[in-house]
């Protein structure tokens, strides 16, 4: 019998995330960095209000575009927080950011086109480029430059087919951010280009030492945009599933379209959710979702500290909760400190060539989870790096 399965299908590489992900489950000593998910309980208040919609028996569908009470918060929500304005009606609540990148993807890829994407980043973006027949280009970005896209690493990468640029920071893997300062320098490239931007900000609330600035916020550029965020990082909400994207005005309608066909609406109770987490956070200045980074913010300091004094040198993260700390000094490729450190120390990290190039000779380790856990790898993996030393001289 013949093959069904598509070649775009068949030439998907497995996510380098999970592949450890799923080892670990086997390991119950094994300590896991690996999965970049608050181990912060979603607050009672946000999960009474679930509860309370299921009593009530609110259990259908919404409207395509999500509930007019939470797009109106959502609208509210980031011209106070980070002064940029969409109005309710150009809000679409998708099923989580993933959601948002893969409609916005399908929206604007013809086949062909190149999109740009920064290299390290996160793991999603050139496979889903790939499957709607696009082809993902790498913008290199390093630790010298912060892991940023410069304004000559961008002019580097762009050809005549390039359509659009992912813009993905605070950054996942690296912990990388871009000012508004270093935003404007690229504006004139991006616009001199005539290029799309698909800004993922998922992070943006878990910025250390002052506030996120969008790219949307920045002169004209809202009107060439895509913004992407959700509830999960920010609001410990990773299994509700709650995201959502903005857009301008033909892009919008092209992803609602899609969005009806393929999902419909996001889940009704987890909307629900979402509209107490936005309006606890109004009425109490966001206090869960500063608590939540402050601790991010010790394991962070805690983290890139213990790397550099193993001697892992480990750029500092000033967004996410990722620390992406080089092993090139072990002699050791990204993939083989992984794996042997997994194998010999019980501790799960995602080699860095899982978000490109980039990133052969770095891990990445997420901080989302307790001190003690923290303090316990730590000890692990410089015991394991002490070792791989030590062969080094035999």
């Amino acid at each position: 019998m013949k093959s069904f399965v598509s070649e775009r299908a068949r030439g998907l590489k497995p996510s380098g995330i999970r592949k450890y992900f799923d080892i670990v489950q086997t390991m119950p000593d094994a300590i896991s960095l690996g999965v970049g998910e608050p181990d912060f309980v979603t607050p009672w208040d946000i999960r009474s209000a679930a509860i309370r919609s299921l009593q009530r028996g609110y259990t259908q569908y919404t409207g395509n575009r999500g509930l007019p009470e939470l797009r109106e918060k959502i609208s509210r929500y980031l011209e106070e927080r980070f002064s940029v304005q969409y109005p309710p009606e150009r809000v679409i609540v998708t099923v989580g950011a993933s959601e948002g990148i893969d409609l916005v993807l399908r929206a604007v890829c013809e086949a062909g086109d190149e999109i740009l994407v920064p290299d390290p980043a996160y793991v999603s973006y050139a496979p889903i480029i790939s499957l709607c027949g696009g082809v993902p280009v790498s913008v290199k970005c390093d630790a010298e430059n912060g892991f940023i896209v410069t304004p000559r690493s961008l002019k580097a990468a762009i050809t005549p087919r390039t359509k659009a640029l992912i813009l993905a920071y605070p950054n996942n893997p690296t912990g990388g951010i871009m000012t508004e300062a270093q935003l404007k320098e690229i504006v004139p490239v991006i616009e001199k280009s005539d290029l799309l931007v698909i800004s993922d900000e998922i992070y943006a609330e878990l910025t250390y030492g002052g506030r996120h600035c969008s790219i949307a916020s920045v002169g004209n550029m809202k009107e060439r945009t895509v913004l992407l965020n959700g509830f999960s990082k920010a609001f410990a909400m990773t299994g509700w599933r709650v995201g959502y994207v903005c857009a301008p005005e033909e892009i919008d309608k092209a992803m609602l379209k899609i969005h009806q066909y393929t999902i419909l609406c996001a889940p009704r109770m987890g909307q629900h959710a979402a509209v107490a987490a936005l309006q606890e956070g109004f009425e109490d200045g966001f206090a869960a979702v500063e608590e939540m980074r402050s601790e991010y913010d010790k394991r962070r300091r805690f983290l890139v500290k213990s790397f550099n004094e193993i001697g892992l040198t480990c750029f500092e993260p000033r967004g996410a909760f990722y620390a992406f700390p080089s092993v090139k000094g072990t002699r050791l490729t990204g993939d083989l400190f992984a794996n042997r450190l997994l194998m010999t120390e019980r501790v799960a990290v995602v080699p860095g060539d899982a978000f490109g190039e980039c990133g052969n000779y770095h891990i990445r380790c997420s901080y989302a989870t307790g001190m003690a856990q923290l303090t316990e790898a730590v000890e692990r993996i410089s015991r394991f790096v002490k070792r791989v030393g030590e062969e080094g001289k035999k």
